[in-house]
């Protein structure tokens, strides 16, 4: 194992705060705002966005992108989150955030920037059909999980690429899940990379850890049940990707752990994988 190289990495973590393209005390105001039980009012939304003028013009011109459809033109913030939805601003706000992250970095060549995405869409569909399936958690809450589950992943792509593309070689030939691939090359896998992260933007705890633990669901001290519907999410995702692949057997297994149908889960899965919304969203990225 790589103790030097991964102690290194997790040191320079929470140095990440600083590279959003917009301020970490925005995103940590507008995650308090748009959770469940706050009184913000749709006003404050707009008031805290506006604090960064070139934020305001990109959540614009993403709410107002086909992939939305909206019959009249937003014009303000507060009208996109009144149309929108508070959830959906946010989910727009981190992953604008994320997304511009990338272009500060070359990124590794078998690193498939627009395939990351197309995974990471997919499993928030999944998670928030699965939220309202099984009544756990809290279905915008658990999407934006979805959206965020891999983020590990893509950090270590642009800040150790050349470990990325070791751990992705070594899964590739020894025929591994990417997760026991990084076990073996540094003993810590993506899912504790990007919670770190997350955590260092100062994210609420039931975004962060089923981030953390969306592998090993059943370890985590609290969030537990959300945690569950992110790796089934996950496992699911894969499954429809990649029919012949080894998912379908997680998912066999994760399924009674959330008390839900295999079949039903399967069947609503490929309806959404089958949607425009997919591509939709990567062109509202690119």
């Amino acid at each position: 194992m790589n103790q030097e190289k991964i102690q290194s990495f997790l040191r320079e973590l929470p140095r990440m705060r600083d590279e959003l393209p917009f301020s970490p005390e925005v995103l940590k105001q507008l995650f308090v705002q748009t959770s469940g039980g706050s009184l913000a009012s749709l006003e404050d939304v707009g008031e805290t966005l506006s604090k960064d003028q070139g934020l305001t013009t990109r959540i614009l011109s993403l709410a107002n992108s086909a992939y939305y459809g909206l019959q009249a033109e937003v014009q303000s913030v507060p009208r996109a989150a009144a149309v929108l939805g508070m959830g959906e601003i946010r989910n727009i706000v981190l992953a604008l955030g994320v997304s511009e992250l990338t272009d500060k970095y070359d990124m590794p060549e078998d690193f498939d920037l627009d395939e990351y995405w197309k995974h990471q869409f997919f499993v928030a569909m999944i998670a928030k059909e699965l939220s309202r399936m099984t009544a756990f958690g809290n279905p915008d809450n658990l999407f934006t999980v979805g959206l965020l589950h891999d983020i590990g992943k893509l950090i270590t792509a642009v800040r150790r690429p050349e470990d990325w593309q070791a751990i992705h070689d070594l899964a590739e030939s020894e025929e591994m899940f990417d997760v026991e691939a990084e076990d073996q090359y540094w003993g810590l896998d993506h899912a504790v990379i990007g919670a770190l992260v997350l955590k260092s933007w100062d994210l609420p705890a039931d975004l962060v850890e089923p981030v953390n633990w969306h592998h090993s669901p059943a370890l985590a001290p609290e969030h537990s049940n959300e945690s569950a519907v992110v790796s089934l999410a996950n496992c699911v995702a894969h499954a429809v990707e990649d029919p012949e692949g080894p998912y379908m057997v997680k998912v066999e297994q994760l399924c009674p752990e959330v008390e839900i149908d295999m079949g039903e889960v399967m069947e609503a899965a490929e309806e959404l994988f089958e949607s425009d919304d997919i591509e939709q969203f990567i062109k509202i990225l690119s």
